[in-house]
């Protein structure tokens, strides 16, 4: 008995100590997985039910590669983008003017009625979409919502992108209309944000700032940001062909990413800020869901707050794919993510 007990004693010995630093055991196979509806409100769990199970194998083989294939799949996504932005803009209570500050076209969405203590405030909106698509009036969605739910005004910047325009181009877009904003109001006054692609930009261009010695925003708002380029993170692999909205980071998103970066290292922090310092960094409101393909992107950049001394609020919701708060924008999840918003910058603008 006690031979056996040493034996047994000696094999977990092995599989839990030596084992991890051995390298025989570094991937895990996971079996084939059976997904049921999350523990969400009826409008998602509704919404994903009418939804086909997501194919990975499929999303892999959508990659463009000349410059007219891009151009073609960026006109035929902003196009039914633009679709849902003409829905809002007849239900909901905002006005939109098409300026230019310093030559870089921006969008400037108000609310009818703006709150007391916005009305010398703005956010200053980064559009995602993979640093490809949702250029002009297809990056409205999110600022729309923004600007009817929080009552305050959003200043959109649309950024030059891909393929004419890769990087640094959206980033020195937006420094131009950042530099210009500021020296009209004070940098406290104003948040900085953006889902996705638009969240990375929005770290990215804090990096920059630092860099510039310019006064950084008061607030910062992450959306489910793609804050790394490169497939480094467990989401990456777990949630694939469960994020019913990316799929999978091989195909599309690997070339966007290689599109976007145009021969550059895709670690360079300008470019996949979570590499970058956050020392200094203004408090930051952070959303995500449990099937999202960039929770470890946002896991990680919370984390790098944290350590950087930073307030950083994270936000998981039950059963949401990648910007799900958009997608399923009537949900009492999405209206709970803007409303949570409100009350951070209502708390860290001044």
């Amino acid at each position: 008995m006690r031979k056996k007990f040493q034996s047994w004693a000696g094999l977990l010995f092995f599989v839990f100590v030596l084992a991890p630093g051995t390298g025989l055991a570094a991937d895990w196979v996971i079996g084939k997985r059976i997904l049921p509806p999350p523990a969400a409100s009826q409008v998602i769990v509704d919404g994903l039910s009418r939804m086909k199970t997501p194919d990975p194998a499929r999303m892999q083989k959508l990659k463009p590669e000349t410059t007219a294939q891009w151009r073609q799949f960026i006109e035929a996504r902003n196009s039914n983008r633009i679709k849902v932005i003409d829905r809002y803009l007849k239900t909901l209570p905002v006005t939109v003017t098409k300026e230019e500050i310093d030559g870089v076209r921006v969008y400037r969405v108000r609310p009818r009625v703006i709150a007391s203590q916005h009305r010398h405030q703005l956010m200053l909106y980064l559009h995602g979409g993979a640093y490809i698509i949702n250029g002009g009036r297809a990056g409205l969605g999110e600022p729309l919502l923004i600007a009817a739910r929080d009552h305050i005004e959003v200043l959109s910047v649309d950024y030059r992108m891909p393929p004419e325009h890769p990087f640094p181009a959206g980033l020195d877009d937006v420094v131009k209309v950042y530099r210009k904003t500021i020296a009209k109001m004070p940098a406290a006054a104003m948040a900085v944000g953006g889902t996705s692609a638009g969240g990375g930009l929005a770290l990215s261009l804090l990096l920059k700032l630092k860099q510039l010695n310019l006064p950084l925003p008061g607030a910062l708002y992450l959306g489910t940001p793609w804050s790394d380029l490169t497939k480094t993170g467990d989401s990456f692999f777990i949630n694939e062909g469960i994020d019913h909205l990316l799929v999978t980071y091989d195909g599309l998103l690997q070339s966007c990413a290689a599109l976007y970066a145009h021969g550059q290292n895709l670690k360079t922090p300008l470019l996949s800020p979570v590499y970058g310092d956050f020392t200094g960094f203004p408090p930051t409101y952070l959303v995500s869901g449990t099937r999202d393909l960039f929770l470890s992107n946002v896991v990680r950049v919370h984390r790098k707050l944290k350590r950087a001394g930073v307030n950083a609020d994270l936000n998981v919701y039950e059963g949401f794919a990648h910007a799900d708060f958009l997608v399923f924008a009537n949900s009492p999840e999405s209206r709970e993510v803007y409303r949570e918003l409100g009350l951070f910058l209502k708390h860290n603008l001044h």
